[in-house]
């Protein structure tokens, strides 16, 4: 089943696919994976954590939400474009050391964020 993600503001931005790994943007563009609790783009780059139900940037700030995790009311979702092919996913870079989770909210766009692992 796919998991909606969404910005702090309640607006859906991407989802994890069927296979419980793959991010997509809502235009069907795939971006990053999830492995083990990390977030990894395409380009190997370790973007953050996903840990119960949040995603968190590398400073460890709280960017991105399942539904029951979001502190915005869920904006309903429009329809999303079919999904792109997946780009062969480069070597992971040794994650950074996970920082100290917090309760703040990173300054950084959800989907920026996203888009770094391109």
């Amino acid at each position: 089943m796919e998991t909606t993600l969404y910005s702090r503001s309640g607006k859906p931005i991407a989802y994890v696919a069927d296979d419980g790994e793959t991010i997509y943007l809502w235009n069907g563009h795939a971006v990053a994976y999830l492995y083990e609790d990390k977030v990894y783009g395409f380009n190997g780059q370790h973007l953050g954590w996903f840990v119960n139900g949040i995603i968190y940037d590398k400073l460890g700030y709280r960017i991105g939400f399942t539904q029951s995790k979001c502190p915005s009311a869920a904006s309903v979702a429009s329809i999303k474009s079919v999904k792109s092919v997946k780009s062969v996913k480069s070597v992971r870079s040794v994650p950074d050391v996970r920082s100290v989770l917090s309760v703040g909210y990173s300054d950084e766009d959800f989907q920026d964020f996203l888009e770094e692992g391109n």
